[in-house]
C-alpha cells in the first residue's frame, strides 16, 4: 500500500508542478487563511492539548525525552508564525521553471538549465507539529509531493493538520495524496525501500537517528541532526553584548537545535565571561565549567569531558576557556556538529578569520545562534537545517527542494559536425 500511495503522490506532484506559480501561491495563501480560522484553531489546540497530556504522562514514566516534550506544544504564537511564513512563501519569486543558465552552443542550438521539483519527498521528524505545516508549505511551493512520518507523540495534532491541508488541496482541485501522513512505524521501513519512487528523505532527529536512516535506505538522505552550537567570547568581546547574546542564544528556546550548548572564552575575555555568567545564572541556566572557568567562578558546577560536544536541549550550558582564536577553532572542529557557530568580538579581523575558518552550515559574528532558522533567513520556512554539505546546507527552503534539467533546442545539428576539423562551438552565454 505504501508503494501505491507513493506512486499516487508522484502523479499528484507532477500535476502540481505543471500548475503556474500563481496557483501554487494561492494554495499557500489558502492554507495560511485556514490556520487563522477560529474554529480550525480550536480544533488544532484541542488535539495538541491531548497530545501534551499524553506526552507529560510518558515523560513522567521516562518514555519520552524532556526535549521532545518541550517541542510538542503548538500554541497561538507558533501557529501565527507558521501562517506568516506561508505568506512569506507566497510573496517569493517562483523558482520552479526558472532558467539559471542559457547558452548558445552554435547558431540555432541553445542550451538551458531549468529548475524543477525533485518529485517525491519522504520526511521523518519528531515532536514538532508546526514542522509539518512548514514542510508541507515548502513542498507545495516547490511543486513536490511529500510523505510525512511524525513522532507518535504528536499523532493527534498531525492528523488534524494533515486534514486541514487535504481540505485546501481538494478545494483547489488537487489530489489530497500530494501530502500523506504515515502513521505506522512499519510504514517507515516500507518508505525507505522505495528508492525507485521517492527522490529524497529528510531525516530530522538525533545524530544517531539520522545515521540510522542513512544506513536503512538507498534513497539520498538530507540530515537535520544534532545542533551542538558554540559561542566564542574573543578577547575583544564587549561584555554587555556578550551577556545579552549568550542569554538569547541559550534561553529563548533551549530545546531548539540552534540553541547554544557551549560557551568558549579567551583568557583576555574575563570581563565578557563575568557578564555572561551573571546574566545566564539570573536566567536560570545551569553552568558546567572547566577548571579555568571554576578558578574565576568557583560557585559553578564542575564540567566533565562528557559535557562538551553535547546537545543538552535544556537550560544547561558547558563553559570552557580556550587558547585564543586557534583554540576556539580547534575545540569547535573537535566537538561541533557543523550546525551554527558564533564569535563575539569588536575585532573585525578576528571575526573574518573565524567566519572563514569554521566549518559549519551557519557562522555568525556578534549575533545569536538562534538566528539560524529558515523563517529568520527570509526563506518562509524550512524542511530542516542540513548539516550535510551536498545539495543543500543550513536552513533548507524552496531552493533546497529543487533540482534542474538541461534543455537543448536545436535545428537538426549533428555531433559529427563538431570537433577536430569540424565546426567550432560558440559557447556564448545569453
Amino acid at each position: 500500500m505504501i508503494r501505491e500511495t507513493a506512486l499516487a503522490a508522484r502523479a499528484a506532484g507532477a500535476t502540481l508542478a505543471a500548475r503556474s506559480g500563481a496557483e501554487r501561491r494561492a494554495l499557500l495563501g489558502a492554507l495560511a487563511d485556514a490556520l487563522g480560522d477560529p474554529a480550525t484553531r480550536a480544533t488544532i489546540f484541542a488535539a495538541n492539548a491531548r497530545d501534551l497530556e499524553s506526552g507529560r504522562a510518558e515523560a513522567a514514566r521516562g518514555d519520552l525525552a524532556p526535549a521532545l516534550l518541550k517541542r510538542l506544544g503548538l500554541d497561538a504564537a507558533k501557529l501565527d508564525a507558521v501562517a506568516d511564513g506561508l505568506r512569506q512563501l507566497t510573496a517569493m519569486t517562483d523558482l520552479v521553471g526558472q532558467v539559471t543558465l542559457r547558452r548558445s552552443l552554435d547558431d540555432g542550438l541553445t542550451l538551458e538549465r531549468v529548475a524543477c521539483p525533485l518529485g517525491v519527498l519522504g520526511v521523518v521528524f519528531e515532536a514538532r507539529p508546526d514542522a509539518l505545516l512548514q514542510i508541507v508549505g515548502l513542498a507545495l511551493r516547490s511543486g513536490n509531493a511529500v510523505l510525512l512520518k511524525g513522532g507518535r507523540e504528536a499523532l493527534g495534532t498531525n492528523r488534524v493538520l494533515t486534514g486541514i491541508v487535504h481540505e485546501v488541496l481538494s478545494a483547489h482541485g488537487l489530489d489530497a495524496r500530494l501530502c500523506v501522513l504515515l502513521e505506522d512505524r512499519a510504514d517507515v521501513g516500507a518508505l525507505f525501500a522505495l528508492d525507485d519512487v521517492v527522490d529524497l528523505i529528510v531525516a530530522r532527529g538525533s545524530s544517531a537517528f539520522v545515521q540510522h536512516v542513512k544506513e536503512s535506505t538507498r534513497i539520498p538522505v538530507m540530515g537535520h541532526a544534532a545542533g551542538v552550537c558554540h559561542m566564542y567570547l574573543h578577547a575583544a568581546a564587549d561584555p554587555a553584548m556578550a551577556a545579552a547574546l549568550a542569554v538569547d542564544a541559550k534561553t529563548t528556546y533551549p530545546a531548539a537545535c540552534n540553541a547554544l550548548e557551549t560557551l568558549l572564552w579567551d583568557a583576555g575575555a574575563g570581563a565578557a565571561l563575568d557578564a555572561a555568567v551573571a546574566a545566564l545564572r539570573r536566567a536560570g541556566v545551569e553552568l558546567r565549567a572547566c577548571p579555568a572557568t571554576l578558578a574565576r567562578h568557583p560557585e559553578l558546577r564542575p564540567a566533565t569531558d562528557a559535557d562538551f560536544g553535547v546537545e543538552f536541549g535544556a537550560l544547561i550550558l558547558a563553559v570552557r576557556q580556550v587558547a585564543g582564536l586557534d583554540g576556539a577553532l580547534g575545540h569547535i572542529a573537535q566537538h561541533g556538529s557543523r550546525h551554527t557557530e558564533a564569535i563575539v568580538t569588536q575585532d573585525g579581523a578576528a571575526a573574518e578569520m573565524f567566519l572563514r575558518a569554521v566549518d559549519a552550515a551557519s557562522v555568525f559574528h556578534n549575533a545569536s545562534n538562534r538566528f539560524a532558522d529558515g523563517y529568520r533567513y527570509g526563506l518562509g520556512a524550512e524542511v530542516g537545517i542540513s548539516t550535510d554539505k551536498l545539495h543543500a546546507r543550513g536552513p533548507v527552503g524552496v531552493d533546497g527542494l529543487l533540482t534542474y534539467k538541461w534543455m537543448l533546442r536545436g535545428s537538426g545539428q549533428l555531433t559529427a559536425s563538431y570537433g577536430a576539423g569540424g565546426r567550432p562551438f560558440k559557447f556564448r552565454d545569453l
